[in-house]
C-alpha cells in the first residue's frame, strides 16, 4: 500500500502557505499522517497494531518534485463515456494553471491511440480558455477509445514531447495499462510520472470510496425506473422491466431502485437466483398488486446465456450476454403458458445514461479527485489513483486498486436495504407465496 515516488520533494509549493499547521484534525490528514484501512475494532483487533494496513493521505504538499515553470503535462480519457469526465479535465487544468502555474498542458485524443504514431491522432491544447464551458455537457472533450497499446510506444510519445507528467482517467484496463506504462518509463529511468483518476459508472474499482458520475448514473436510472413504473401502472398485468448497466457489480441496479423505492425485484450479478423461483413469484405478484418493476444488471443471470457464442471487446474482455432480453422472453413465455394477461415494457437507457453530464453533487467530487491528483503528481508521486476512503482523500496504488474488484456483499447492509424495500424473497428461490 505504499506509493512510488520519483524523489523527494526540494521545491517550496505554492500552495504551502494555505496548509494548516495543526496536524491532522477531524476534517483534515497531516501528509504525514496515514488513513487506516480498517474503520471497526473487530477488524483492527485482527492485526497486528504495529503493522495496521494504510493509505497515504491526499492533498496539497509543503515542498513539491516538479518544477511548475519547467514541466509539461499530458491527459488521456480512455474506456466507456462516464458522467464527470470533462469535469475532472477542467479540474485537472485549473488546478495545474491556476494553483501551480503550470502552462504546459495536452490532450491526447481517442485514449490510449492518441498516443501511438500509427493511428494518427492530433493533440490538443488545453488552457483555462479551452477547458471554461466543458463542464456543462456529457462525453469527454478528448474523445476515448478501448484496446490495448504499446506501452514502449506510448512512452516513445511522452520523451518526443517532453511529457513530465501523464494524467490517465480511465477504469480498471485503463490503470492496468497506466502501469505498464509506468513500468516502462521505469526501465528507461526517465522521471514521468503516471497518476489515475479512476473512472468507472459501475462503480467496482475498489478503495476510492464511489467512482465519479456515479451518483448521477444512478440518478438518471431511477428516472427510468419511475417510467416504466408508470407504466406498469397504468395497464392490468402490466410488467416494467428496465435493464441497467452492472457488468460485475450491482450498485446502479441497487441505488436506483432505491431511490423510488418502487421496484418489486432486483437481480444483480453478485446475488445467484433461481428463475423457477423467480417466474411463479413475478406471476403471484402482478396478479395480487396488477402490476409489477423489475430492475436488472446487464451481468446478472449470465449463467442461463452459457450457450451463447463467446465474443471480446476491444481490450479482450468477454462481451456479456443480453440478459435483459432473455429474460423478458421468459416472463412472456411464463405467463403464457399459465393464461395470465401480461403486459411488460422493456426498458435499456444505458448509453442515455452515460452520456448526460453530471449533476452538482458529482461535479464537486470530480473537481476534488483532480486538485488531489494534481497535487500528489507535483508531489512526485506516480503507479497511483485518487480516491475517497472513509470520508478522507488519499492515495492507491495502481496495483492495489485493481487488485481486486468492488462488488455488492449480500451479507452487507446495502443489498440488506434492497430486499426490505422490494420484499422481494431471498435469492427469489425461497418464495414462501402461493404460485399461481
Amino acid at each position: 500500500m505504499r506509493v512510488r515516488t520519483l524523489g523527494e520533494g526540494r521545491i517550496e509549493s505554492p500552495l504551502a502557505e494555505l496548509l494548516p499547521r495543526q496536524g491532522t484534525t477531524e476534517h483534515y490528514v497531516d501528509e504525514s499522517d496515514r488513513v487506516l484501512l480498517d474503520d471497526t475494532l473487530a477488524m483492527i483487533g485482527g492485526r497486528a497494531v504495529a503493522d495496521l494496513p494504510s493509505f497515504e493521505p491526499g492533498g496539497a504538499r509543503r515542498r513539491i518534485f516538479f518544477d511548475p515553470s519547467k514541466i509539461k503535462v499530458g491527459i488521456v480519457t480512455c474506456g466507456g463515456l462516464c458522467p464527470g469526465l470533462n469535469d475532472v479535465i477542467r479540474g485537472l487544468v485549473l488546478t495545474l494553471n491556476n494553483q501551480y502555474g503550470v502552462s504546459r498542458i495536452i490532450g491526447f485524443r481517442n485514449g490510449y491511440q492518441g498516443m501511438v504514431a500509427r493511428h494518427g491522432r492530433s493533440i490538443v491544447e488545453l488552457t483555462r480558455e479551452s477547458v471554461e464551458y466543458i463542464n456543462e455537457h456529457g462525453g469527454t472533450i478528448l474523445g476515448t477509445s478501448r484496446g490495448n497499446q504499446d506501452p514502449d510506444e506510448i512512452v516513445d510519445c511522452l520523451e518526443q514531447l517532453g511529457v513530465n507528467i501523464l494524467f490517465v482517467i480511465g477504469g480498471d484496463g485503463s490503470m492496468r495499462g497506466a502501469i505498464r506504462i509506468s513500468d516502462a518509463v521505469a526501465q528507461r529511468e526517465r522521471r514521468i510520472a503516471v497518476v489515475g483518476v479512476p473512472k468507472t459508472i459501475d462503480n467496482d474499482i475498489p478503495y476510492i470510496g464511489q467512482s465519479f458520475g456515479f451518483q448521477t448514473a444512478f440518478a438518471k436510472a431511477a428516472e427510468s425506473l419511475r417510467a416504466a413504473h408508470v407504466e406498469a401502472a397504468a395497464q392490468p398485468g402490466g410488467i416494467g422491466l428496465v435493464q441497467l448497466m452492472g457488468r460485475h457489480s450491482g450498485f446502479i441496479a441497487s441505488y436506483a431502485a432505491l431511490a423510488n423505492n418502487d421496484a418489486d425485484y432486483v437481480l444483480i450479478p453478485e446475488v445467484p437466483f433461481a428463475m423457477d423461483g423467480f417466474l411463479p413469484d413475478l406471476r403471484h405478484r402482478v396478479a395480487t398488486r396488477g402490476h409489477a418493476l423489475v430492475v436488472v444488471a446487464e451481468g446478472a443471470g449470465q449463467e442461463y446465456l452459457e450457450d451463447a457464442p463467446v465474443r471480446l471487446d476491444a481490450s479482450g474482455n468477454r462481451k456479456l450476454g443480453d440478459f435483459g432480453l432473455y429474460l423478458r422472453d421468459r416472463i412472456l413465455d411464463d405467463f403464457a403458458a399459465a393464461g395470465q394477461e401480461v403486459n411488460l415494457k422493456y426498458i435499456d437507457p444505458s448509453y442515455a445514461i452515460r452520456s448526460v453530464p453530471a449533476n452538482p453533487s458529482d461535479s464537486v467530487y470530480c473537481l476534488r479527485l483532480a486538485q488531489a491528483a494534481v497535487h500528489g503528481a507535483m508531489a512526485g508521486r506516480t503507479e497511483m489513483v485518487v480516491g475517497q476512503w472513509r470520508g478522507r482523500f488519499v492515495h492507491v496504488p495502481m496495483a492495489f486498486a485493481v487488485s481486486s474488484r468492488n462488488q455488492v456483499d449480500p451479507d452487507g447492509d446495502l443489498w440488506l436495504s434492497v430486499m426490505e424495500a422490494t420484499g422481494q424473497p431471498p435469492n427469489v428461490a425461497a418464495a414462501t407465496r402461493l404460485n399461481v
